[in-house]
């Protein structure tokens, strides 16, 4: 790190505490969650619903586009509150309820968010991936009074219906849909009227810690769980990420006049709304929790696509004037890559951010290049942490470019070895990350060996393998499950993947391990490149040897032209990548 980028963040350092202090806009204070003492906002709001009141003030400024599709604040207030008196006084939905979306992102999706939650009752986000049994599974687990469907999940789940209804009464309210529904299912333009809607939300109770939404983990192992997260975690997690703003701008203000680095962007667009895409489902914590909320309160506009296309993402962004995209970093990469960028108007771009997976470094540099005078931001985040757990962006990525960031205000951190013992601080100590903080969740519904495996004395285990430096900014080696065990040594997936991508003719990249008889594991990789015979194995081993050791160097390796399987996050399926491979 030069003189400049240490400057950098020692300002950040300082406006971090001044804004945390007694008296500060950050004020933190410790209170009583869940009974253990954590790390809160004094100045939180105390429920989602407070939130979505407060966004009403935004009025008729732009608030969802879908495709060729444009909804206000105002008209889609008019529907959330069409809709949230429908559930409470057709359906009966009230607090400790849940009702469950299973749909793609659309604008249905949101105004069902936003009316379920305002009246007490909890959101379960179903994956619209998912097959007709795991539907039914997640169903069958979570019990809402209410399942609101489009067409592909509601023809999904029609054989296994009698079943679900067997164990629980479930109504429907079908969106989007053209096909004969299910007995009972009734349209959504039956239903939600915004001409007839009352001038305000119904009455409801919500306390702090309350569910908000049961988001399903994405299985890996065994059946899916659902993760609580509470009102409180939801707001907290969109305070922490407006306070990453908030200091980014307070350490600005304390550059000296004789420095002449460049400052980073606004993160306005031209008409003074912040624009942002949202490319990942909305079922996940990294849209949901991470985009959607913050947009919201701060009055910013939502971009959605049909589905994840760059072409038609770089279309959007010109058309829409897009200053913030987040996605998953293929995402990103796609999009810089995509030939389409050399024609389209991409200015407007102030920050290509990546979540949901390690941006690798040379990624940071690749969108440092292409975005002129804006730059590349990161998030670390999990389901269980209702969102971000760090945050890293514009001159303390660059200055930082392997880091996730400093850990958010209102969560502690420590390190703790494989038989979960507590590893002595240090800058250099490598362990697995645990943290604690009101926006952990309350626990897994209808889990309690599993929340009481995973969430210890309010500390949950990351599962992630880091290191937090002297700054406090967090690295993150690899998942502890997603580590190749070769002989004895430790090879992170993460650290040769970065390597890999380094070449030019790469475009993606999944390292895992295969069985060896004799070293136990042994590291793989596939590679996808652009045309058949681009890059060739030799060529490859001596590009990255230079950086890698040789007991992590790839011992197989295998080239595709065909893009690596994703799941509905967009993050690569490795175990069913392995599992392809082994066959």
């Amino acid at each position: 790190m030069d003189q400049q980028d240490r400057a950098a963040v020692e300002r950040l350092k300082a406006a971090w505490t001044e804004l945390t202090a007694p008296g500060g806009a950050f004020e933190v204070v410790t209170e009583d969650v869940r009974g253990i003492p954590m790390r809160v906002f004094k100045s939180a709001l105390p429920n989602m619903r407070s939130l979505w009141e407060m966004a009403g003030l935004h009025g008729d400024k732009p608030y969802v586009v879908f495709e060729d599709e444009q909804y206000s604040y105002a008209e889609i207030g008019a529907l959330v509150r069409s809709l949230a008196h429908v559930l409470r006084e057709t359906y009966g939905v009230g607090s400790g309820d849940r009702v469950a979306i299973a749909m793609r992102n659309y604008p249905e999706w949101i105004v069902s968010y936003w009316a379920t939650i305002s009246i007490g009752a909890a959101v379960v986000g179903m994956n619209a991936w998912w097959t007709g049994p795991e539907l039914a599974y997640a169903l069958e687990d979570s019990t809402p009074k209410v399942l609101i469907a489009d067409q592909e999940r509601l023809d999904a789940i029609k054989p296994e219906l009698a079943a679900v209804r067997e164990k629980a009464a479930l109504s429907i309210i079908a969106v989007r849909t053209e096909g004969e529904l299910p007995s009972d299912a009734v349209a959504w333009s039956d239903v939600v009227d915004p001409e007839s809607a009352p001038a305000g939300l119904p009455e409801a109770t919500i306390a702090p810690d309350d569910d908000a939404t049961i988001f399903y983990t994405s299985g890996t192992t065994g059946r899916p769980k659902g993760a609580q997260i509470t009102h409180r975690g939801s707001v907290h997690n969109i305070f922490n990420l407006i306070f990453w703003t908030m200091v980014q701008g307070a350490a600005e203000a304390k550059r000296p006049a004789d420095d002449t680095t460049e400052a980073p962007p606004s993160l306005l667009s031209t008409d003074g709304q912040t624009v942002f895409m949202a490319p990942t489902p909305l079922f996940h914590v990294t849209a949901c929790n991470c985009l959607f909320h913050p947009a919201t309160i701060a009055g910013g506009r939502l971009v959605l696509m049909y589905k994840w296309d760059a072409a038609r993402a770089l279309e959007l962004i010109e058309r829409e004037r897009v200053t913030n995209f987040s996605g998953v970093p293929t995402m990103g990469r796609e999009l810089i890559l995509h030939p389409d960028w050399a024609t389209r108007d991409t200015s407007s771009l102030k920050s290509i951010a990546g979540g949901g997976a390690p941006m690798q470094p040379d990624l940071v540099e690749k969108i440092e290049k292409k975005l002129s005078g804006s730059a590349p931001s990161t998030g670390y985040g999990l389901t269980e942490t209702s969102g971000v757990v760090t945050v890293n962006s514009a001159q303390y990525y660059t200055a930082k470019p392997v880091s996730c960031g400093p850990l958010v205000p209102t969560l502690e951190g420590k390190l703790v070895d494989e038989t979960g013992a507590d590893l002595e601080p240090g800058p250099d100590v490598i362990g697995q990350l645990c943290v604690r903080g009101p926006v952990v969740i309350k626990g897994y519904l209808n889990r309690p060996e599993a929340t009481a495996e995973a969430i210890q004395d309010g500390w949950f285990n990351t599962g992630d393998i880091g290191l937090i430096d002297s700054d406090g900014f967090v690295t993150l080696v690899d998942r502890a499950k997603d580590m190749v065990l070769r002989g004895g040594e430790n090879v992170y997936c993460s650290e040769v993947e970065a390597a890999i991508y380094r070449h030019p003719a790469v475009l993606e990249a999944a390292v895992f391990g295969i069985p060896d008889e004799r070293l136990g594991e042994k590291v793989a990789a596939v590679i996808v490149t652009a045309t058949d015979g681009e890059l060739d194995e030799q060529t490859l081993v001596e590009f990255i040897g230079a950086d890698l050791a040789k007991f992590k160097i790839p011992e197989r390796v295998w080239f595709r032209t065909e893009p690596l399987p994703r799941n509905a996050n967009g993050k690569f399926l490795k175990r069913e990548l392995r599992d392809q491979i082994l066959a």
